[in-house]
Formats: C-alpha cells, sequence, structure tokens
C-alpha cells in the first residue's frame, strides 16, 4: 500500500518536457483562495524565477504589498499557484480578484488544462482598464478622487508634452507619505477648452494608481488618441516605470504658472521623496531593481504575441502541429524585444487554440476594438 501511494504521488508531480496531447499536467488542487497559473516559456533566457518576478509586479499594480515571506505565491514544475488570503490585498481588490478568478475558473481553458495561462492572467489584470480600475479602487469619476485631497496653488503648465499633443496643466497636492495627487489638464491653447483629464495617485505598497476622465470628469478607459498618446493605464505603467516622472522636453515659461525650470525642481524633488520612501518598504516588490518591472512586460506581450515555440507549450500540441494551424499567416518581429523570435497576433489565433480562455482585451496598452469587463 506504502508503495502504490509513493507512485501516486510521483505521478501528482511528474510533467514532461515533450508538449504532446498525451503529455500529463501536474496541478495543484485549487482551494477557495488559489488559483494556478500555467508558465509557457516564451524565450530563450526565459524562466519560471524571471516570469514569477514579473507576476509578483504585476500584482503589486493593483496594491498588492506581498509579504516577505511569500506564501501567496508557490510553484512545482511550471505550475504556479497564488492565494489571494496571503498577497497583501485589502478587501476590495481581494472582492473583486474573486469574482475575476471565479470567471477564470469557469472557463473552458481552466477546465481543460486546471490552470490559466500566466500571460493571460497578466492581461486580465492590467490589461483590461475596467478590471485595473475596480481592482485599485480609481473612482468612477474626477470629482469623487479630487475630494480625497487638497490642490496647492502653484501650477504648471506644459507645452511641449512627450505624451500628449495638447497642451497640459499640471497641478498637484503635497505629498505626505503615500498620500498624493498629481492632475493633468489636456487643454487647447487657444480656447483653454479641456479634452480630457488623467491623475497619478501614489499607493500605500509605493506603486502608482493611474486615472483617466474625460471632460465631463467621468472614467474612461483609454486616452483619446487624437488628443494625446496616453493609452490605457498600462500604458502608463510602462512609460511611467512605477516613478513621478520629470519633465523630458524643452518647456517655454507662462505667467501665473511655474516656470519650466521650477516645475522641473518640484517634479524631481516629489520623484526623489517617493523612491526614498519605496525603498524604505519591507513588503512588496524590490524597487531597487528598477528593470524588473520589464519582466511584467515581457508576460503580456509574449501573450498577446506568441511565438510558435510558446504556443506549443500553451496549447499542450506539438511544434509541427502548431506550425501546420499557423501556415498562411504573417508573422512579425517585437522591435524592443526581438530575442522573442517570429510572433503572431493572438487576435489572429485565438480561434485556432484547442480550447476556449476568458477573453481578453484586443489591446494592453492602446485603445482597444474589443475591451473586455468580467467584473459586471
Amino acid at each position: 500500500m506504502k508503495k502504490i501511494t509513493l507512485i501516486l504521488i510521483a505521478i501528482a508531480f511528474w510533467s514532461c518536457e515533450n508538449h504532446s496531447t498525451d503529455d500529463l499536467v501536474a496541478v495543484p488542487k485549487v482551494e477557495n483562495s488559489s488559483l494556478t497559473l500555467k508558465w509557457n516559456k516564451a524565450y530563450p533566457d526565459d524562466s519560471i524565477d524571471k516570469s514569477i518576478i514579473g507576476l509578483k509586479w504585476a500584482l503589486s499594480f493593483i496594491g498588492a504589498e506581498l509579504p516577505v515571506n511569500e506564501v501567496g505565491i508557490s510553484y512545482q514544475n511550471n505550475l504556479i499557484s497564488i492565494d489571494l488570503n496571503e498577497l497583501g490585498l485589502n478587501s476590495n481588490t481581494k472582492e473583486k480578484l474573486t469574482v475575476l478568478h471565479s470567471k477564470i475558473i469557469a472557463s473552458e481553458e481552466y477546465q481543460t488544462q486546471q490552470a490559466v495561462d500566466l500571460g493571460r492572467y497578466i492581461v486580465l489584470l492590467i490589461g483590461a482598464s475596467e478590471h485595473y480600475y475596480e481592482l485599485v479602487g480609481t473612482p468612477s469619476t474626477l470629482s469623487e478622487l479630487l475630494g480625497n485631497y487638497t490642490l496647492l496653488p502653484q501650477k504648471g503648465y506644459v507645452n511641449n508634452s512627450s505624451v500628449s499633443l495638447e497642451h497640459r496643466i499640471i497641478e498637484f497636492s503635497e505629498q505626505n507619505g503615500f498620500d498624493q495627487v498629481f492632475l493633468s489638464k489636456e487643454v487647447n491653447p487657444i480656447t483653454g477648452e479641456i479634452y480630457e483629464y488623467e491623475t497619478i495617485e501614489l499607493l500605500p505598497n509605493g506603486q502608482l494608481r493611474f486615472g483617466i476622465f474625460d471632460s465631463n470628469g467621468n472614467r474612461k478607459n483609454n486616452a483619446d488618441p487624437s488628443h494625446s498618446n496616453a493609452g490605457k493605464p498600462a500604458k502608463c505603467m510602462w512609460c511611467h516605470e512605477s516613478n513621478i516622472n520629470q519633465l523630458y522636453t524643452p518647456q517655454n515659461d507662462f505667467p501665473s504658472y511655474l516656470t519650466a525650470s521650477e516645475l522641473q525642481n518640484t517634479l524631481i524633488n516629489y520623484r526623489e521623496s517617493n523612491r526614498n520612501l519605496k525603498l524604505q518598504l519591507t513588503n512588496g516588490v524590490d524597487f531597487s531593481q528598477t528593470q524588473q518591472h520589464t519582466l511584467t512586460e515581457l508576460l503580456y506581450i509574449s501573450f498577446m504575441e506568441p511565438s510558435a515555440e510558446r504556443l506549443s507549450l500553451e496549447w499542450n500540441l506539438s511544434l509541427s502541429e502548431v506550425q501546420n494551424l499557423l501556415s498562411g499567416l504573417p508573422a512579425h518581429q517585437y522591435a524592443e524585444f526581438p530575442f522573442l523570435g517570429n510572433l503572431y497576433y493572438r487576435n489572429d489565433i485565438e480561434n485556432l487554440a484547442p480550447f476556449v480562455g476568458l477573453t481578453v482585451s484586443s489591446s494592453v496598452r492602446e485603445q482597444s476594438t474589443i475591451e473586455v469587463n468580467h467584473l459586471d
């Protein structure tokens, strides 16, 4: 009897490098607060350890404080288990994430694989604007958000933005620990008409909380591309790299506003003060490793634009089977990360998968033709 038990345990934890349709996949049992994620190697230097760092940064973007004991994240072979009760999430985020997890678990992908693709999970967390807003608690109106702060009388004026196609008026509150707001108004320099608003707030775990609002102050999924290149909140994350950004282009001085030099110094001082506070945190991601956020970006990029090799792992099909399914589809390379190889767009290949996953937005960073909200 003891021998049989050992054999069964060995089978439960066995996984194979040959990802054919006959492979067995070791799957930890899904508990009430747990979800199982499947890591699929996406490029030659990829590893599950790097991907877990990317996962931690993604979770921190939605407010996770990630206790140093790391009991909330564990892995066996290519499967990662996360426990909502152990990630340092507030009650609102846990409630919303529980709803999302239930939708994931009910999907054909999860029922078939007993896991969800790690990249799909990241895209569902931060690549769907409504998910991100609800998880981090961004209010639905600008007035509600600003009601939590007192804006200072000093304002900055940006006439040569590296992001906005319009001029910008920059306002902010005093920085009190991890408590501050920055408000950007996208304005017509001739008429003064405000096209939209963008906000940055400081979260208790050191990350930034982004908001985009229309001219009436109602929350929206992305910046209007006719006025700004800011895109969706995930693009804000990519651009800001968890920092309060300084000015990167020369600006003119305008009466009644801070001079360009004064605004620049103010932003740099706030950034450095915030950075020093983040470095003192004992829980959470390592903010001294400034480029680790890229590991999150590689997770969602390689999912939204996978290679045939990655799809072979994701779909549990041989490479030749996948290549046959992809025949006739154009391949491309990702300019910033050419090591990802020859890639295909998720929108073009999703219907070829042997199982259906929970639908994702058609773009993580830019205005999407398909923008999902599974929290309704």
